[in-house]
């Protein structure tokens, strides 16, 4: 990327575009037009160092900036960012962080490239300690009731208009322990849309354990680590984790739940937690 081709940028992007296509149903053909989810690569640069390219859904990149910063552990708070700008280019955007300089000289000590692909968090990872974090176990933790994981789910499905329109995006929510939905985040990548959750999360001064995360998608090791980091102590996802996921989620304390649909659930760590109902009297 040339960057005198970049163009900085205030106003939101959107995350989808038209385009023409031919629809085809009971063997009728017609012209149709479809919205699809936009997918592109995202440069994050700190201090004029390139450190990640990963193939994003071009919305709320600064709370995809924020939360890939923290899960990352590039800062420790969102206090060591003093500053974002987004720029496109004909190829793609970049956004360019202008951090803590003690935290630009830790990047450098562990960097990597990262040439990212939808649903891949750790492609380019240089070695295995890289790859394969073990996050502080979280401090504190709640407990809820199936119903309002289920709430929160059924909120979730009305609140995800990027995949209404396009069919293609995953979601990532910010759910109270009552089941509210207070913030959700879309995108092609599973770990994008935690990441702008989590980074959301930083900018709007919310307490991220105070509440749970429900995702629409399966919970991979790197769902788990991006969770704790963040100091949520709830997972709950729509398909299943991985063996290094729960191993993960029981090291740390987080409560991880599989198979969220409905009114079923699978509960893989720390089930003392969840109750299947209020209790009364």
């Amino acid at each position: 990327m040339h960057r005198e081709h970049f163009v900085l940028i205030d106003e939101p992007i959107p995350g989808y575009r038209v385009c023409n296509a031919v629809s085809v149903k009971n063997g009728r053909t017609m012209a149709s037009t479809e919205m699809v989810a936009e997918e592109v690569p995202v440069a994050l640069v700190y201090n004029g160092i390139s450190h990640a390219v990963m193939l994003a859904t071009p919305s709320c990149l600064e709370d995809f900036a924020v939360g890939f910063s923290l899960t990352e552990q590039i800062v420790f708070s969102q206090a060591e960012i003093f500053d974002i700008d987004t720029v496109v280019g004909s190829e793609g955007i970049e956004v360019h962080l202008t951090i803590a300089g003690d935290r630009t000289y830790a990047l450098k000590e562990k960097r990597r490239s990262m040439a990212g692909r939808t649903g891949c968090g750790i492609c380019g990872a240089e070695n295995i300690a890289h790859a394969i974090r073990h996050p502080k176990p979280l401090s504190r933790s709640i407990d809820v009731t199936a119903s309002s994981v289920h709430a929160g789910f059924m909120e979730l499905s009305k609140r995800q208009s990027l995949h209404q329109m396009t069919g293609a995006v995953h979601a990532a929510a910010f759910v109270t322990p009552s089941g509210n939905v207070q913030l959700v985040r879309e995108d092609v990548g599973r770990h994008n849309a935690l990441d702008k959750l989590i980074g959301a999360l930083a900018i709007k001064g919310i307490d991220a354990g105070a509440g749970m995360a429900l995702v629409t998608s399966r919970a991979s090791y790197e769902m788990v680590q991006k969770t704790v980091s963040a100091g949520i102590s709830l997972l709950a996802a729509i398909s299943a984790p991985t063996a290094l996921a729960v191993s993960l989620a029981v090291e740390s304390g987080l409560t991880l739940l599989g198979f969220a649909r409905g009114n079923q659930y699978v509960v893989y760590s720390h089930a003392e937690r969840v109750r299947e109902r209020d209790e009364i009297g």
